[in-house]
C-alpha cells in the first residue's frame, strides 16, 4: 500500500513515525561528516528538500534527541555502526531565514533579531543551568528581550559558548535559507545596510568561533565572496555545478520510478520525465524537483507546482528590464533554443542592475541557472555552458508570468487578431491605450528616461506576442536581414498565414514634422534595408509579407502599414505630400516678399 503524500512537511521525525512518503536521502549525514569540512555552504533552487535535510541533520545529531534514535532504523545511515555511536551527541543550533522578506532595512533587522531572540528562548534551560556568569546571565537576557544596545552580531557566537560549556562539546550550525532576507533587500533596495549587519554576524559566527564544531548553510544562490564572505577561508562552497551531494537533495531518476511504482502510475513515467525532469546537479543529470513530484503523487494531475510557489519578483524585474541581447536570447529559449553563458558558484548582486551589459547578462543568467529555471544542456570548455529552460513546468511558469506583466491589458487578445487580420484602426487604438496606462510601469532601468520606456514596453511586449503565437509564428528580434537589422519578424511556421516586419521607432522632431513621418521613416527602413530578403530567401512571396511602422512620441503612438504594396503606397504618398508642402511653403514665402518689397 502506497504511502501518505504530506504536502509542506518539514518535520523528519514526523515524516518517518507517521508513514509519510520519504525519499531516504540519509547518507548526506555520512558523507557530509566524512568530508569534514568547517563551513559548508549548498546552494539549490527552493522546494529541494533544503529545510527538510537540515532539519534530517539536527534531528540525527542533536544531543536533545539522546535516547531516541530509532527514528533512523529502518534508514540507510543505521547500517554504519559508527555513526549509530555518533547519534544525538553534539549540541545543535539550528535556525532559518526563510520567512524574512521585509520592504525595509528596519524590519528586516527587528526579524532577524526576534528569530535569534527565539533561539535562546529555545535554550532557556542553559539561563539558569548555574553555568553562566553574570555577564553572561545579562547578555542571555538582553537577547531574549530584544534590547537595542545588546550587540547581536556575536549572538549566535555567545550561544555555541554556553552550549559547549554546558554539554562539554564543540557546536553544529544549521542556517536555513541563509539568502532570503538578502534577495529581499536587493529587491527594496536597502542591500547595502543589511549586507554590513549581516557580514559582522556570519564573520563572528563562522570564522572567529572557536566553539563551533562545524556548519551548514542553505540558500538559493551564494552571495559574492567579496560582499558577504570576505575572510571567511574556511568556507567550502556547494553549488549547482558543484559534484558533491549531487544525489543529496533533489529526486533522481531512480528514485522516481520507484515512487511511481508505488503509487500505481508507472504508465505515466514518460509525460512525468517531460514536465519535471531536467535539473543537473554536477555530474549528475535527470534530477527532479522533490515538491513537484510529491504534488503530482498527490493529486495525479500535469500541472505546474514548483514553478508557481514564489512571486519569483526579482527574475520578472530582471528580464523585463533587461538589455535587448538578454530578451533576444530568452526569445530563443522559450522557442525551446540555448544560450551559451558563462556560469559561476556565487552571484554577485552589485552587477544585476550594472550600466555593463556584460557584467549585467552575466548575473542574471547566473541566477536563473543557480534558481533552477534553466538547466545546464551541455558542458564547454573555460566554464561555458549552454542552457536552456528546464523543464515543461519552468517555460509554462515563463509563460504565465509573461502575462502576469501584461494583466493590465485586457485587450490583448484583440492586438493579435488586429495584427493578423491587419486592421490597422484597431491597431493603433489598442496601442494608445496601453501606452497611456501601461508604459511607464515598464520602465525598471537604473536611468528611465521619456525616451526609453517605448523600447522597454516593446521588448516586454515581443515576449508577449511569442506566448499565444508560438503554435503559429516564430517570433524573432533584432536579427540580420538584407542591409541591416529589423526590430521584429513574425514568421509563420504554415506558408499559410502572412510573415510579418515591424519596426519601431521614437519621434525625432528634429527630422520628422510629426508622429505619421517617423512611421513613414519606419516603413521605409524597412523598404531600403530589404529586411525581408531572409523570408524570401525561405520561400516566402513578397504578396504574402506584410510590414508596419510604430511610431512613439511619449506616451503616443501611431501605427501604419500592411502588404508592401500598401506601404509603398503610404511611403511615395507622403513623400508627395512633402513635396508639396515644400513648393506651398515657398509660394508663400515668396508672396511674402514680394509683399514686403512692394511696402518698400
Amino acid at each position: 500500500m502506497a504511502r501518505t503524500v504530506s504536502i509542506g512537511r518539514q518535520d523528519f521525525e514526523r515524516m518517518i513515525t507517521e508513514d509519510c512518503f520519504y525519499v531516504d536521502k540519509t547518507n548526506f549525514i555520512r558523507e557530509w561528516w566524512e568530508n569534514k569540512d568547517d563551513v559548508t555552504l549548498i546552494t539549490r533552487p527552493r522546494r529541494f528538500g533544503k529545510t527538510l535535510t537540515m532539519n534530517m541533520v539536527e534531528r540525527f545529531f542533536s544531543v536533545k534527541y539522546a535516547g531516541k534514535g530509532e527514528v533512523f532504523e529502518n534508514l540507510n545511515i543505521w547500517r554504519d555502526e559508527k555513526f549509530q555511536k555518533l547519534q544525538e551527541t553534539i549540541p545543535v543550533i539550528n535556525l532559518t531565514f526563510a520567512g524574512i522578506k521585509c520592504n525595509n532595512y528596519e524590519e528586516a533587522l527587528v526579524q532577524i533579531k526576534q528569530v535569534i531572540a527565539d533561539l535562546y528562548l529555545s535554550h532557556f534551560g542553559l539561563r539558569n543551568s548555574g553555568i553562566l556568569q553574570e555577564p553572561e546571565a545579562e547578555y542571555f537576557d538582553g537577547v531574549t528581550r530584544n534590547l537595542p544596545e545588546i550587540n547581536f552580531a556575536i549572538s549566535l557566537r555567545k550561544l555555541c559558548v554556553f552550549l559547549q560549556s554546558y554539554f562539554h562539546e564543540k557546536v553544529i550550525i544549521l542556517l536555513d535559507e541563509f539568502d532570503t532576507p538578502l534577495q529581499a533587500a536587493y529587491i527594496h533596495g536597502y542591500w547595502n545596510e543589511l549586507i554590513s549587519f549581516v557580514r559582522e554576524l556570519f564573520e563572528a559566527t563562522f570564522k572567529i568561533n572557536p566553539y563551533l564544531d562545524r556548519a551548514i548553510l542553505t540558500g538559493i544562490t551564494r552571495v559574492s565572496k567579496e560582499s558577504l564572505f570576505s575572510g571567511l577561508n574556511n568556507l567550502k562552497v556547494i553549488s549547482m555545478i558543484s559534484d558533491k551531494y549531487t544525489d543529496s537533495f533533489g529526486f533522481t531518476q531512480e528514485e522516481v520510478s520507484a515512487a511511481l511504482k508505488e503509487f500505481e502510475l508507472e504508465d505515466k513515467e514518460k509525460e512525468v520525465k517531460f514536465w519535471y525532469d531536467g535539473f543537473t546537479i554536477g555530474n549528475r543529470t535527470d534530477i527532479y524537483n522533490p515538491w513537484s513530484i510529491t504534488n503530482f503523487l498527490d493529486k495525479k494531475v500535469f500541472q505546474s507546482y514548483w514553478a508557481n510557489t514564489s512571486n519569483n519578483d526579482l527574475v520578472g524585474e530582471l528580464i523585463q528590464g533587461g538589455s535587448d541581447e538578454l530578451k533576444i536570447m530568452m526569445e530563443q529559449l522559450m522557442e525551446g533554443g540555448t544560450v551559451r553563458v558563462g556560469i559561476s558558484d556565487h552571484i554577485d548582486f552589485s552587477l544585476l542592475k550594472t550600466d555593463s551589459p556584460v557584467e549585467n547578462e552575466a548575473s542574471v543568467w547566473n541566477l536563473l541557472f543557480a534558481s533552477g529555471y534553466l538547466t545546464i544542456a551541455n558542458r564547454s570548455a573555460h566554464n561555458e555552458y549552454d542552457l536552456r529552460i528546464t523543464n515543461e513546468e519552468v517555460r509554462e511558469m515563463f509563460q504565465s508570468m509573461i502575462h502576469r506583466w501584461f494583466s493590465p491589458i485586457r485587450k490583448y487578445n484583440e492586438f493579435l487578431k488586429a495584427l493578423l487580420g491587419n486592421d490597422v484602426g484597431l491597431m493603433n487604438r489598442f496601442m494608445n491605450d496601453v501606452a497611456l496606462k501601461t508604459f511607464s510601469s515598464f520602465d525598471s532601468g537604473n536611468k528611465p528616461s521619456e525616451e526609453a520606456e517605448p523600447e522597454r514596453f516593446y521588448h516586454g511586449f515581443v515576449l508577449g506576442l511569442m506566448v499565444d503565437l508560438a503554435d503559429r509564428y516564430t517570433v524573432t528580434s533584432n536579427r540580420e536581414s538584407g542591409y541591416g537589422r529589423y526590430d521584429v519578424m513574425l514568421k509563420p511556421k504554415k506558408k499559410d498565414l502572412p510573415a510579418i516586419i515591424l519596426e519601431f521607432k521614437v519621434h525625432d522632431p528634429e527630422d520628422e514634422e510629426d508622429l505619421e513621418e517617423t512611421v513613414v521613416s519606419a516603413l521605409k527602413q524597412i523598404i531600403e534595408k530589404n529586411y525581408n530578403a531572409s523570408l524570401i530567401d525561405e520561400g516566402f512571396l513578397k504578396e504574402t509579407i506584410r510590414a508596419y511602422g510604430f511610431a512613439f512620441e511619449g506616451k503616443k503612438v501611431k501605427i501604419d502599414g500592411g502588404d508592401l504594396q500598401k506601404v509603398n503606397s503610404i511611403i511615395k504618398a507622403t513623400e508627395k505630400k512633402k513635396v508639396a508642402g515644400k513648393i506651398t511653403a515657398k509660394k508663400k514665402l515668396s508672396a511674402k516678399r514680394r509683399g514686403a518689397a512692394r511696402k518698400n
